[in-house]
């Protein structure tokens, strides 16, 4: 049984994967026999997390990334092809938040966050996916989040974005399914990371979780570990353009 959740001898690459959900996510994929493509802007970051991954006794390697850079991606790509590497699975887990009153929203702010997390988002699935048109084959996970679902106060731009991707996801998971491309989102509800971890120490954080999550907490990354390993392998070979939440109950409200 535990055999469908194996990703030995698979390649994933994974977008923003030097901090937060996407070193979880990464280190997640190496645990189940993948080799890991550790992508994103601070370099320093993804070697840590390489490194990481080394000490486990797995494969992986780092490379430079800027997904709004459509010559970024491609010089990524050129690297990974140039490393007779195939891209089996793909996590488009890059995203910014840039938190403000709607009324107050800077229009290039406004711009940083589609751009990075939306239009990301599509130009690595774009890219990605004509090598796996090509290959008949592959998986695609777009971290979407529960601000895609239910609208966050402060966040119209993050939750336009991970709608958005949620959007996204349905359409490609329709036009790939004949070249036997899955192609699914995960929706993280609050998980502890080094960005908020100060602010859910605080009584208004407190009280945040109090009223928003039925689980009365936040979130761990081996919480998400499974969920990343399922949707990235045959565990789920008969599920595309879905939506997996796990965000603690918090869109049932």
């Amino acid at each position: 049984m535990l055999e469908v959740f194996s990703l030995k001898k698979k390649v994933a690459l994974v977008t923003g994967g030097g901090s937060g959900l996407g070193r979880a996510m990464s280190l997640a994929l190496c645990d189940a026999g993948a080799e890991v493509i550790v992508t994103g802007r601070r370099i320093n970051k993804l070697e840590n997390v390489v490194e990481e991954i080394k000490v486990k006794g797995g494969n992986s390697f780092s490379l430079a990334l800027d997904v709004q850079d459509e010559t970024s991606i491609k010089n990524c790509l050129d690297e990974v092809k140039s490393k007779k590497k195939n891209i089996d699975i793909l996590i488009n887990n890059s995203g910014i938040s840039g938190p403000s009153w709607a009324v107050e929203q800077k229009v290039e702010d406004w711009d940083a966050v589609i751009n990075t997390n939306l239009r990301g988002t599509f130009l690595m699935c774009r890219e990605v996916g004509k090598t796996m048109i090509k290959r008949k084959k592959g998986v695609i996970v777009n971290v979407s989040s529960v601000a895609g679902m239910i609208g966050i106060q402060k966040l119209a731009a993050y939750s336009s974005s991970k709608g958005g991707i949620i959007q996204l996801t349905k359409t490609l998971s329709q036009e790939w399914a004949k070249y036997g491309i899955r192609i699914n989102a995960l929706a993280p509800g609050y998980f502890l990371t080094e960005i908020n971890k100060d602010y859910f120490s605080t009584e208004s954080g407190k009280k945040m979780i109090e009223n928003h999550i039925p689980l009365n907490r936040i979130g761990v990354d081996s919480e998400l570990s499974g969920a990343i390993v399922f949707l990235a392998s045959d565990a789920s070979s008969f599920m595309t353009g879905s939506t997996l939440v796990i965000d603690g109950g918090q869109s049932s409200l």
